[in-house]
């Protein structure tokens, strides 16, 4: 495009006029160009090039950024073919911070959806070809018709009728499972087992199935067999009583058959859909995701990206893709394990720690929106959704930071995650303390914020999750239907004093939860945490999935391995069935159960000002 010189003097006045009225206003629209000069009449393209101008005007110390520089989206989507990059040179200060926002009466949403169309009627099917995206071809796994997430195509339509397996095998890598039960997909080249183990399920890639009479021996892909066969925890069940761990299949054509189901053959790239009744998919929006994380906020630890705030802005349509490629078998809390295995003999820990007789390492799914080595980067009244993974990660590094009045639905992870589950190459259950305590994410506050509809792909994950944080808020949420638990609090199964101290949990309000997986509480903690407090919270209505393991191990209130110093006060729950289980410490139960006043189970949720969504 063609620069005028009319854009030229525009670009000059923005930059140069330091009135009140010509404050640093940038503003992007998909129909402007990053060409332009970025004014309301003439807007940038994307929020790539409108932060390189906000970059800019700060470089040059421009005045017109004295109150701050706000970035202006238009209303409707803005496409992404990768993440935005905000880096330490978008910093802005606590006088003069950097705000991206939707323009007043609109919503911005930042996505990668890609739409799928020229649909093509296939017997009871509808077929599509699945185009390229920025020039490779497109996988994903996750469908969204008209809004609502389709299903990718299983064995079960009600887990209640999930098959449970015969043995486990781990010498052999076998899971031995009804021959019944994998039939039809003996010649699927691609299934994939999703397996129920107590509080996590495990992705598992198919690569091969002997049928044995009415057994059959179903064999995985590495890493995900080695890895699932040597870890000790969480594992399949086994039993005498008929509750072996149960199952389900999925991602194979011959599964296709039911309305809402869809399968993508990524050998000839087409995606088929069966459809409910009613829906033509020559009207229908389909859409799918393309990229795994649409913003990006990451400094370092001696140069921090700071001031940063996103206000009415929503991020929608993400992928998440290491389960297709590794498989995923995570440890707690969708934190998925890269190596783990028993040892002998067991190791002795300090400080009345029992013996340990496994290791394992970890790593974090990706995230719609991440954040490392950021002061306060906030989000304000901005939305999460049609996720495949984590909505929101303070991942690593961070002071400080806003969540408040935040909605996160229909997302396949965790809503918020904040803080290190261990580090890369740190084993799981050495407790975390870093000499550089910027390390530690701290003062977080996530306040007054709807989540519902998480979790709802991997079915271990959290409405909340925190793992080593120190001085962070977490009060006044409202989190229901989570498959899991509502808020998890700590890691590291110790009662070492570590990095984790001065943490609050206060007057959130947690109900349907416990949804599929059981060993869950409302609120749930680990580790040592001096001075920290859960109170005032209201949980009740928990789910009772008949498939799990041990159906009466589920609780209102939890604190798990290594709880330490950690105040639980004033909880209003509907029954008092609690566990604290291999506790350190320090830990105060006081006043908790039905008897808590109303007041209190009244004021738990949201407040009066967040209520309206």
């Amino acid at each position: 495009m063609k620069i005028t010189g009319k854009q030229i003097i525009l670009s000059l006045l923005v930059s140069t006029c330091s009135l009140p009225l010509c404050a640093a206003d940038i503003w992007v629209s998909p129909k402007g160009s990053d060409h332009a000069a970025g004014t309301k009449a003439e807007p940038k393209a994307t929020l790539t090039s409108a932060l390189r101008q906000a970059r800019e005007l700060r470089r040059l110390n421009d005045p017109s950024v004295e109150n701050g520089v706000t970035i202006y989206l238009a209303d409707g989507y803005h496409a992404l073919y990768e993440p935005v990059f905000v880096r330490p040179e978008d910093s802005g200060t606590a006088d003069s911070p950097t705000v991206i926002t939707s323009e007043k009466g609109g919503r911005a949403t930042l996505h990668s959806g890609v739409a799928i169309s020229n649909w093509r009627k296939q017997g009871k099917l509808w077929v599509a070809d699945v185009p390229e995206f920025n020039g490779c071809p497109l996988t994903f796994r996750q469908l969204w018709i008209n809004g609502e997430k389709a299903t990718r195509a299983r064995d079960v339509a009600d887990f209640e009728q999930m098959h449970r397996i015969i043995n486990n095998d781990p010498v052999n890598e076998i899971l031995w499972v009804p021959t019944t039960a994998v039939r039809s997909i003996l010649k699927a080249p691609r299934a994939e087992m999703v397996l129920h183990e107590m509080w996590c399920i495990a992705n598992l890639r198919i690569r091969s199935i002997e049928v044995h009479g009415d057994s059959a021996a179903v064999r995985f892909h590495n890493p995900e067999s080695r890895i699932q066969f040597e870890h000790p925890w969480p594992r399949p069940m086994v039993t005498t009583n008929g509750r072996n761990s149960a199952f389900y299949l999925t991602n194979a054509i011959e599964l296709l058959d039911k309305p809402g189901e869809w399968f993508h053959d990524v050998y000839t790239r087409k995606l088929y859909y069966y459809p409910k009744q009613g829906e033509d998919m020559k009207k229908a929006e389909a859409i799918v995701p393309a990229i795994e994380t649409l913003v990006q906020v990451k400094g370092t630890l001696d140069n921090p990206v700071k001031h940063v705030r996103f206000e009415n802005i929503d991020f929608a349509y993400t992928t998440w893709m290491r389960p297709s490629e590794q498989g995923h078998v995570p440890l707690q809390a969708g934190m998925y394990l890269t190596d783990a295995y028993r040892i002998t003999p067991k190791m002795i820990r300090n400080y009345r720690n029992h013996k340990l007789d496994n290791q394992g390492w970890l790593g974090r799914p990706a995230a719609a929106v991440q954040i490392s080595e950021g002061n306060d980067i906030d989000f304000i009244r901005c939305g999460f959704r049609q996720l495949a993974s984590t909505g929101l990660d303070y991942v690593y590094g961070n002071r400080g930071g806003l969540v408040e009045g935040c909605n996160f639905t229909d997302i396949g992870g965790s809503g918020i995650v904040v803080g290190s589950f261990s580090p890369l190459a740190h084993e799981t259950h050495i407790p975390y303390d870093p000499a550089d305590r910027r390390e530690v994410c701290s003062f977080q506050r996530i306040r007054n914020n709807y989540i519902n509809n998480v979790t709802n792909e991997d079915w271990g994950c959290i409405g909340i999750a925190a793992g080593y944080v120190s001085d962070i808020t977490i009060e006044h949420n409202e989190i229901s239907e989570v498959s899991y638990s509502g808020i998890s609090l700590g890691w590291g199964w110790t009662q070492t004093v570590n990095c984790m101290r001065n943490n609050t949990v206060h007057a959130n309000l947690i109900h349907h939860y416990g949804k599929h997986m059981y060993d869950t509480a409302g609120i749930y903690t680990l580790g040592s945490q001096p001075k920290s407090y859960v109170t005032e919270n209201c949980v009740h209505s928990i789910y009772k999935p008949g498939y799990v393991h041990d159906p009466n191990h589920w609780f209102y209130l939890y604190t798990d391995e290594g709880s330490s110093f950690i105040t639980v006060k004033d909880n209003w729950t509907e029954g008092e069935k609690y566990l604290q289980n291999a506790n350190g410490p320090g830990n105060v139960w006081t006043n908790n159960g039905a008897a808590v006043s109303e007041e209190i189970k009244n004021r738990a949720g949201l407040e009066d000002e967040y209520k309206k969504r």
